[in-house]
């Protein structure tokens, strides 16, 4: 049942990374019977847990479409921080019966089924419960239109259906700049990742989308060239959101991250350049847009280097790692928080106001986290700051890391204490960005969806237009019900298949893409999120050495990069020859 990839990394795990996994209640394992085996011909001591079949057989793991082998997420493999260490191994023994059998079973799983290790039947009443939803709820909608014709009202419910695909796709493909590192390492499982960000997501597009929003949607199009010709700008608006929902989705399906702001520019410049001629585009505009694709990855990568190198060099080599991994998380929080309020969410508009406001907080938040990882880590730094001399299994193991050589990895109870540290900062990382995810890139679909709306409405008299609530919350919705059902294939990229990923290795990607992607909306720099993260995912894999990167994934996300604005220009294209065909008939 279990593949040469993960049998061979399973090998070269050390017996303190499977204790440390063991007893982690947040990690999950493929389902197959573990045992250790010391080099030793004697049992395993009294306090060292063996895996039980049954503990792990109630965990999943994801098969991706077209793929030749499972990827299980947080797999014992993921947390080894030292390949070739030839002192304990593993051995996997599994039940050829129950293999060949639960392999039968789960090829006959939808993928769905299989992410979430549930029924098919399960998944197929998850997914006609959120069909029926977004084909009813739109009737119940202010926005439908009151006192509007029926061609209109019909019109306005297959826009309101058009911007749910939409925000379906994002949250498909959208999600995994917040989740998929979370999940990779182990931090949280898919179940808790598609919930929690399912949260997160949707009260961030309801209480922070954005209110206001512009006709000529990223400032890409001339304005004035399609003043009076309403029927053809409505055209156009659903055919954005239909060009970008149609690759994003073709993106989900392969399981390639790429932005969804760069499917709209995409779409809104193949609407403007056939319909409104060269004339109708903000070229300069596009050029930032464009060179995004170099500057975004490339400074999340050299960001989440040294973020991860400094966790290696700080962290690692101390004497004690496990107190200077509670030591640090406090003042990452500290700089994370006071950046965030202080750039994206100011709390006042005077800056010597707002700076002071913004430290306040992230001291505020340095002493939550403190306390908490103390509350919940406690005994276990207790016993990292023992004098007692630990067993030679749970001292430190000095390897070649790259230029920083020579410096001690942390294992036993000094390995699970920055593990548990780091994981608990992965954690709330991926919920702010899952939050501010929901109430930035929302507007991606429900900016065109209220603008045509307000065109059918007869509401559109200048370039902004107002979103009223039940649009922001339809939104939301549609980002939930896309995460829900597509989520994990671009989660599995993101978190499994472009480097093995650890709760630090996480974290200093996250930290990272965060961090750049604050500093470049301050400066006004072109930078697309989901690049970073994935430049900054990169980064931490570079930092291991150059093989720690999978350059076949690389080389797929970064052509579908590529391809995003010229497939969302020739989708635009062909949908709105469709709709201003379909128009003329019903209007």
């Amino acid at each position: 049942m279990t593949s040469s990839y993960n049998l061979s990394s399973m090998r070269n795990t050390t017996k303190s990374e499977a204790m440390l996994v063991a007893q982690k209640s947040y990690l999950f394992y493929p389902r197959q019977r573990l045992c250790v085996f010391s080099n030793e011909t004697q049992f395993p001591k009294k306090d060292f847990l063996v895996l039980k079949p049954q503990i792990s057989s109630t965990f999943s793991f994801l098969r991706l479409k077209n793929s030749s082998f499972r990827h299980p997420f947080a797999a014992l493999s993921s947390f080894a921080e030292a390949d070739g260490d030839k002192g304990e191994n593993f051995e996997v023994k599994s039940d050829q019966e129950h293999a060949n059998s639960s392999s039968e079973e789960d090829d006959e799983l939808p993928g769905m089924a299989q992410a979430f290790h549930i029924s098919s039947s399960t998944a197929s009443a998850i997914s006609i419960c959120i069909a029926l939803a977004a084909l009813i709820l739109p009737f119940f909608m202010k926005s439908l239109g009151q006192g509007l014709a029926l061609k209109y009202k019909m019109l306005s419910y297959a826009t309101i259906l058009f911007g749910f695909y939409m925000a379906w796709n994002i949250g498909a493909n959208d999600v995994a700049n917040a989740m998929g590192t979370s999940v990779g390492s182990g931090a949280l499982s898919l179940r808790q990742a598609v919930i929690t960000a399912g949260i997160l997501e949707f009260a961030g597009a309801l209480l922070m989308g954005t209110h206001v929003t512009n006709t000529m949607q990223k400032g890409i199009l001339m304005a004035n060239v399609f003043q009076g010709k309403d029927t053809l700008l409505f055209a156009g608006l659903l055919s954005s959101l239909a060009a970008a929902g149609t690759w994003l989705q073709v993106a989900s399906y392969y399981g390639w991250p790429v932005s969804t702001t760069h499917c709209i520019v995409g779409s809104m410049v193949g609407f403007g350049l056939v319909y409104g001629g060269p004339g109708a585009v903000f070229w300069s505009s596009l050029a930032r847009v464009t060179s995004s694709w170099v500057i975004s990855p490339l400074l999340g990568a050299a960001m989440s280097f040294l973020v991860y190198k400094c966790i290696r060099r700080f962290v690692y080599s101390a004497r004690n790692p496990g107190q200077a991994a509670a030591a640090a998380a406090p003042i990452a929080v500290f700089l994370g928080v006071t950046g965030i309020s202080f750039v994206a969410l100011p709390l006042s508009k005077i800056s010597n106001l707002a700076l002071g406001q913004a430290i306040t907080c992230g001291a505020i938040g340095a002493f939550v986290v403190d306390r908490i990882i103390r509350g919940q880590l406690g005994h276990l730094l207790a016993k990292s700051s023992s004098k007692e001399p630990e067993p030679e299994s749970e001292t430190t193991d000095t390897k070649n890391i790259g230029f920083l050589s020579d410096i001690a990895g942390p294992k036993g109870t000094q390995l699970k204490i920055v593990y548990g540290v780091f994981g608990y900062m992965q954690v709330l990382s991926a919920c702010f960005m899952s939050f501010a995810h929901g109430g930035n890139d929302v507007s991606n679909a429900i900016g065109p969806l209220a603008a045509a709306l307000s065109i059918l409405q007869g509401g559109l008299s200048g370039a902004d237009i107002v979103i009223p609530n039940d649009v922001l919350a339809w939104g939301g919705f549609g980002i939930v019900a896309g995460l829900t059902m597509w989520g994990y294939r671009v989660i599995a990229t993101i978190g499994k298949k472009i480097t093995e990923l650890t709760p630090t290795r996480g974290f200093a990607a996250e930290f990272a893409a965060a961090s750049v992607v604050l500093c470049a909306s301050k400066l006004g720099l072109p930078i697309s999120g989901t690049h970073t993260l994935v430049g900054a995912v990169m980064g931490v894999g570079f930092a291991r050495g150059l093989n720690s990167v999978r350059a076949e994934t690389v080389k797929e996300i970064v052509t579908s990069w590529l391809v995003t604005i010229p497939a969302g220009a020739t989708f635009a294209v062909i949908y709105t020859w469709i709709f201003t065909k379909l128009l003329s008939y019903i209007l």
